[in-house]
């Protein structure tokens, strides 16, 4: 199940401060999460351990966490992290098993995401979140709400004006 960002703030603080039930559920919670955001952008078989490698990061770096700073933008910098990390690796690795191996269009997919990556990260924080959140993980307005913090009006100005500013980047390109 998905949780608030306030949440998640909140059981990662209880965490922080020794409470092992509330990091139980956080990780709990943050699994379910990641299992989403890797489920877009890395073949099937290789998301559980992506998911596990994430998760151990966030415990090695749970110390690193403000509670008062929202709790996704931090977990998708992590995760994305780790995902470029696998891709490096499969790059490297040029044999791949047959039962790993990406079929043509899901390597298109990865360099597109690549490239969509790229492109977000010339935006403001507030906009790349709400369309990563709505139109790449596909949440509607009020779960991208929900787990951003940003109300659903917000959400939808933000997926707006981020669109607007991707054409204009990918036209002066």
């Amino acid at each position: 199940m998905i949780l608030r960002d306030e949440e998640m703030r909140r059981l990662m603080a209880a965490a922080q401060g020794g409470d092992r039930p509330s990091y139980r559920a956080l990780l709990g919670a943050c699994r379910d999460w990641l299992l989403r955001y890797y489920a877009r952008r890395i073949a099937p078989p290789m998301v559980d351990d992506l998911v596990q490698d994430t998760l151990i990061s966030l415990h090695t770096k749970r110390a690193s966490y403000d509670p008062a700073r929202p709790f996704y933008p931090w977990l998708a910098a992590i995760a994305r992290y780790r995902w470029i990390d696998a891709l490096r690796k499969l790059t490297r690795t040029e044999e791949l098993h047959e039962g790993d191996a990406m079929v043509e269009h899901e390597e298109d997919s990865v360099l597109s995401r690549l490239s969509l990556d790229s492109l977000l990260a010339r935006l403001p924080a507030g906009q790349a979140n709400a369309i990563t959140l709505t139109r790449v993980e596909g949440l509607s307005i009020e779960e991208a709400a929900r787990v951003s913090g940003q109300s659903p009006s917000l959400v939808k100005v933000n997926v707006h004006r981020g669109i607007k500013k991707l054409a204009a980047l990918v036209e002066s390109e």
